[in-house]
C-alpha cells in the first residue's frame, strides 16, 4: 500500500490567488483518507505529551508495539490501546492537512523525499496550484482508522468537519475527495446522517474505494498481517507480525472483508492444502465468503502476543465480526441524494489478490494454526494491487462518472489523469466549463490520456 509511489505533478492551473481573495464561487474540497493514510500521534493523558507512532522510519516497529497495540472493547464498540497512560490521536494542523500529507514529516524523510509516505502531498500542491486556499477552500480529515467506519468519534468529527468547511467558505456546499476506506466512512456518515450530507455536500469523488470489500489483502491480514513496504526500507518499518496483532483488533479491517452478499463473477476463496489427520490424505480444502468464519476462528484460537511480560490472547475476534456485519447492513442502506453528485475513480491493470492459498500439495498444511506462519500464494485479477476493479466499481449509486485508471492503489493519488479528472469534475479547468451535473453515467477504462479522448467519452 505504500510502496508504490511516483513523482510529483506540479499542474498549474491559473495563476495562483492571494489568502485574502479567495474565489468566492470555489466550493471547498475535503480530502478523507484510507486505511493507513492518517498520522496517529501517542498522547500522555497526564502531561500532554505527543509522540508520532504511525507512521514514523525510526524506531518504528518498537514504538508501535509499545503505543499502537491495542484491544477490542465490547462495551463501547471501540478499539484502545493497551498502554493505558496514552491515547492515540489525530493531528487537527493545517486545518486536518498535516495528517493526510507527509505521513513521516521528519526532515531527513523530506531532505531525502522518501515518498513511500507521501500520501495526499501531491494532490494538496495541485490543488493548492489551482486556487484552492487551505483553511478557507481546502480542508483535509485524518481519523484513527484502526476504528470502525460507523463509530461516533469518526461521524461527530466528520459532521464538524464538513461544518467547518462550509462556514469558512462562506456557505458554500462541499466537495469530498475520498481515497480507499475512506469511501465507506463517507458511505456510513451519509447512510446514518443523509440530512447532514445533502445540506453540506455538493460533490462526492471516490478515488480506490473497496466498496465490496478487499477479498485477497484483507482475508490475509487477518491470518498473516500486513507488510507495507518491501526491499531494504522494510528493515526501517513495522513488521508483518506486528501489523497482524493490530489488526486483529481493528473493526475496521473486518468491515473490509469480502461482501458475501454481492454477486462477484466468481465468488473469492481462500484455500488450504491440508493433510487431513483422519487417513493422512492431501486435499485442497476451500472456504469462501459464508464459511471462511471456521478458519479464522481455528487458525487464530491460540494467537497472542506479549506485552510488557504479560501474555495477551488475541484471537479471531467474532464480536468485531458482529459489529463489522451491522456496518454492512448500514453501508447497504447508504442512499445518494439527489442533490449530490457522485464520481467514482478505480485503479485497473494491475494484479491484485483475489484468491489466497496456504501450503502446497508438497507441503501441506497438518494444523490450521500453521497458516498464520505461512506466507500465501495469490491468484489475481484485475485491479490496482489492493482493490479489485470489480469491488471498486460495484458503489451502487446512481454515479454522474465512473472511469477506470490504469493505476496503482496509492499512485493513483498522485496520477496526472487522476488530476486532471479531478479538475474538470472540482471545475478548475477549461476542460470543466461544461456542466457535468447533467451527465449520463459512463463507465470506461482511461488508457490514454484525458487530452486524447473527445469530450463526449468523459461527459
Amino acid at each position: 500500500m505504500f510502496g508504490d509511489c511516483g513523482l510529483r505533478f506540479p499542474f498549474l492551473c491559473g495563476r495562483r490567488r492571494r489568502a485574502a481573495d479567495p474565489d468566492p464561487e470555489l466550493n471547498p474540497v475535503l480530502l478523507i483518507s484510507g486505511m493507513g493514510g492518517s498520522i496517529l500521534n501517542a498522547r500522555n493523558k497526564k502531561t500532554g505529551f505527543t509522540l508520532r507512532v504511525w507512521i514514523r522510519l525510526l524506531l518504528a516497529n518498537r514504538e508501535f508495539k509499545k503505543f499502537a497495540w491495542s484491544i477490542y472493547n465490547t462495551d463501547t464498540g471501540y478499539t484502545d490501546t493497551l498502554n493505558t497512560d496514552y491515547e492515540l490521536v489525530v493531528p487537527e494542523d493545517d486545518y486536518g492537512l498535516q495528517a493526510i500529507d507527509i505521513l513521516d514529516p521528519s526532515i531527513w524523510v523530506k531532505l531525502f523525499r522518501l515518498t513511500e509516505v507521501y500520501h495526499f502531498h501531491d494532490m494538496i500542491d495541485m490543488l493548492t496550484e489551482c486556487g484552492y486556499e487551505k483553511g478557507t477552500t481546502l480542508f483535509g480529515f485524518g481519523y484513527d482508522f484502526r476504528q470502525s467506519n460507523r463509530i461516533d468519534s469518526a461521524m461527530v468529527g466528520l459532521k464538524t468537519k464538513l461544518e467547518a468547511a462550509y462556514k469558512a467558505s462562506g456557505g458554500q456546499k462541499v466537495n469530498i475527495v475520498s481515497h480507499s476506506m475512506g469511501g465507506l466512512l463517507v458511505q456510513c456518515f451519509m447512510s446514518l446522517h443523509n440530512d447532514v450530507f445533502e445540506k453540506y455536500v455538493n460533490k462526492w469523488i471516490c478515488i480506490a474505494c473497496p466498496f465490496q470489500g478487499a477479498p485477497g489483502c484483507i482475508s490475509d491480514s487477518l491470518l498473516t498481517g500486513l507488510q507495507f513496504v518491501y526491499g531494504f526500507e522494510s528493515f526501517f518499518f513495522v513488521s508483518r507480525w506486528a501489523m497482524h496483532q493490530l489488526l486483529i483488533e481493528c473493526p475496521s479491517v473486518y468491515e473490509m472483508l469480502a461482501n458475501p452478499e454481492f454477486r462477484w463473477k466468481t465468488q473469492p476463496l481462500i484455500q488450504v492444502w491440508r493433510k487431513l489427520p483422519e487417513d493422512g490424505e492431501v486435499r485442497l480444502v476451500e472456504y469462501d465468503a459464508s464459511n471462511c468464519i471456521s478458519l479464522f476462528e481455528e487458525a487464530l484460537r491460540n494467537n497472542e502476543l506479549d506485552y510488557n511480560g504479560k501474555s495477551i490472547s488475541l484471537p479471531f475476534n467474532t464480536s468485531i465480526l458482529k459489529w463489522a456485519a451491522g456496518t454492512r447492513k448500514i453501508l447497504d442502506d447508504a442512499r445518494l441524494p439527489n442533490s449530490v453528485s457522485f464520481y467514482n475513480i478505480y485503479g485497473t491493470s494491475f494484479d491484485s489478490p483475489f484468491d489466497v492459498c496456504y501450503g502446497s500439495e508438497t507441503s501441506p498444511i497438518d494444523e490450521l494454526s500453521e497458516v498464520c506462519q505461512t506466507m500465501p500464494e495469490y491468484s489475481f485479477v484485475d485491479g490496482d494491487g489492493t482493490v479489485p476493479s470489480e469491488s471498486a466499481k460495484a458503489d451502487g449509486f446512481a454515479a454522474t462518472a465512473r472511469v477506470g485508471v490504469k493505476g496503482t492503489h496509492r499512485g493513483l493519488l498522485k496520477d496526472e489523469k487522476v488530476f486532471e479528472l479531478l479538475k474538470q469534475w472540482l471545475g478548475v479547468s477549461e476542460n470543466s466549463k461544461k456542466s457535468l451535473s447533467s451527465s449520463k453515467v459512463m463507465d470506461i477504462n482511461l488508457d490514454a490520456t484525458l487530452s486524447q479522448l473527445p469530450t463526449k467519452d468523459i461527459l
